[in-house]
């Protein structure tokens, strides 16, 4: 039997050799010699993972803790003049109502009347701009409501400025302006063959008809947009009273702003925007960024600042900006509110928001030597657009709400000698988000949820600011911000919205940035930072909500 064994264990043999010279190398010397050589191997193993190590500690040494103490100087120095920049707007803000320095005080005011012998021919002739591209959900309700607009039917024009390029939008179009055109108002269509300039080559295209020479003032409404009747009555006299009043501007209010969440905290960040920021601008300076919509214009002013401009994606802004360096001031009526549409899905108020910040920072560039040259305003005037309106507003605020609050704080979990004091992590903070949410009071108790979806948007705005800033390849991306209309408020969303699979929702930098957070959370809870770990958690939270797509309708 062993004889049958034989050539079965020489097999074995000859396979287990084979292995050890495959694991062990071709090596003939005895074991002992084997052993002191592992141990030599070893000792040079740990000898350089010891120099690692030391490499490591000199390069944090030196290298990181040095640059990272320095973003935390440059985020304090940040929180300091972005916390002054909001005090300041408040104090202007409460001396002006205790004050009570109205627009109807600051400028003479009186109503538009018809005279006994002309009639209305007294009445300055007004052409009404609706800009629209595709706006299928949205167009009836704003022609609707400029035609309902008072004012002598011989004294106003109508523009419907329609760049759409879908059919059956174009023919409702058609069908509405027809409908309107048969009650006796004088509205009229303008098309043309191509999308040059985005809304403002639009715009600035349907200024060049003959007609429109004979108006004095333009008002601007998007297609969402749905003013008061009375609403050319209260603009148009200060125009009329102030030859150098140059734009009057309308505060926004939203219709949507309970659909959800995400609409409600739009709503708080708009609300500070036009009470806060847009009317300390014309308290102190009488100058304000246009808002695009919901304003009247002196075309004379217009024209002789240049006009509309497409060099930037906010050309309201540029135009603005022009017309103040030429001297002109500009009235804002906090009282006279025009209703519009908030964005509810979040894909559409990202592409808005990155519009929104890429905008202005590529305007500054673009702008800020030739606000420096201007000799037509003053120098402190000078100063508060490009310090205030531009620096601290466009730039500054966005970078400190992200890179601060998402990136440096996180982060300090792993550099416990560099102390980032309190007064910067929760006093300063703190009071910007009660000087916030004043504007908004009924969402005060939001403020938390606020606070954290701000961080959210702040990496979009942050984005879009440095491609401005650097003039990327995004620099001059239009999307127009999608509206629902009527579907809000019959609930057809599930006809008008297509829903997304699983992973067509999923945001993958919110999801990298919440992963990131929870990571410092995480290091934090097994080091003992007692108190920053609690604000991580709900930041990768906030962060990992807006990630996965559930966040807005």
């Amino acid at each position: 039997m062993s004889l049958y064994l034989k050539p079965f264990l020489f097999l074995y043999d000859s396979t287990l050799s084979l292995l050890l010279l495959l694991f062990n190398g071709w090596s003939l010397e005895d074991p002992a010699a084997a052993h002191e050589r592992l141990e030599a191997d070893n000792n040079a193993a740990e000898s350089e993972w010891m120099q690692i190590q030391y490499l490591w500690r000199k390069t944090r040494s030196l290298v990181l803790l040095p640059v990272f103490k320095g973003l935390v100087i440059m985020c304090l120095v940040l929180s300091i003049i972005v916390f002054f920049e909001s005090f300041y707007m408040n104090i202007v803000i409460f001396f002006g109502k205790l004050l009570r320095r109205k627009p109807e005080k600051l400028y003479k005011w009186e109503a538009m009347q018809e005279d006994v012998e002309a009639g209305s021919e007294n009445y300055p002739k007004v052409l009404v701009q609706i800009p629209m591209y595709n706006e299928k959900e949205v167009f009836q309700i704003s022609i609707a409501a400029v035609c309902s607009l008072l004012w002598p039917s011989s004294r106003l024009v109508i523009q419907v400025v329609d760049d759409s390029t879908d059919p059956v939008v174009r023919e409702g179009v058609d069908i509405e302006i027809a409908k309107w055109q048969s009650q006796g108002i004088n509205i009229r269509c303008e098309r043309r063959d191509n999308r040059n300039g985005y809304k403002a080559g639009a715009m600035k295209e349907a200024l060049t008809h003959n007609y429109v020479k004979q108006c004095d003032f333009v008002a601007v409404f998007d297609a969402d947009f749905q003013p008061d009747p009375d609403y050319l009555a209260r603009t148009i006299p200060f125009l009329v009273h102030n030859p150098d009043v140059a734009l009057v501007q309308a505060r926004w209010i939203f219709v949507n702003a309970n659909k959800c969440l995400m609409t409600r905290m739009q709503e708080m960040s708009l609300n500070y925007h036009f009470k806060v920021e847009q009317e300390s601008g014309f308290t102190r300076h009488a100058f304000f960024g246009f808002n695009g919509t919901a304003g009247v214009w002196r075309i004379s002013a217009m024209d002789a600042a240049g006009g509309w401009k497409s060099r930037t994606t906010v050309e309201d802004m540029d135009l603005a900006v022009r017309v103040g360096l030429h001297g002109w001031k500009f009235v804002y009526l906090n009282d006279l509110t025009v209703r519009n549409e908030l964005p509810s899905k979040f894909k559409a108020y990202r592409f808005q928001q990155h519009r929104w910040s890429c905008g202005p920072a590529n305007l500054f560039r673009k702008m800020t030597m030739e606000i420096i040259y201007n000799k037509r305003v003053s120098i402190w005037k000078k100063f508060y657009v490009i310090y205030s309106f531009f620096f601290v507003r466009k730039v500054a605020v966005h970078f400190l709400t992200f890179f601060f609050y998402c990136i440096i704080v996180p982060t300090s979990v792993f550099f416990p000698e560099i102390h980032i004091p309190l007064w910067s992590t929760i006093y300063v903070p703190s009071m910007i988000s009660i000087f916030h949410t004043m504007a908004t009071p009924r969402s005060f108790y939001l403020v938390i949820i606020w606070i954290l979806f701000e961080n959210v948007m702040a990496m979009h705005r942050t984005k879009g600011t440095w491609i401005g800033l650097l003039e990327g390849g995004r620099v001059n991306e239009w999307v127009v911000t999608e509206k629902l209309g009527d579907a809000l408020k019959n609930k057809l969303l599930s006809k008008v919205v297509q829903k997304k699979s699983y992973y067509e929702r999923v945001n993958s930098k919110e999801v990298m940035v919440g992963i990131y957070i929870l990571g410092c959370a995480l290091y934090g809870v097994i080091n003992g930072h007692t108190w920053l770990h609690f604000y991580l958690f709900l930041q990768a939270t906030a962060f990992f909500v807006s990630g996965f797509g559930y966040i807005g309708t």
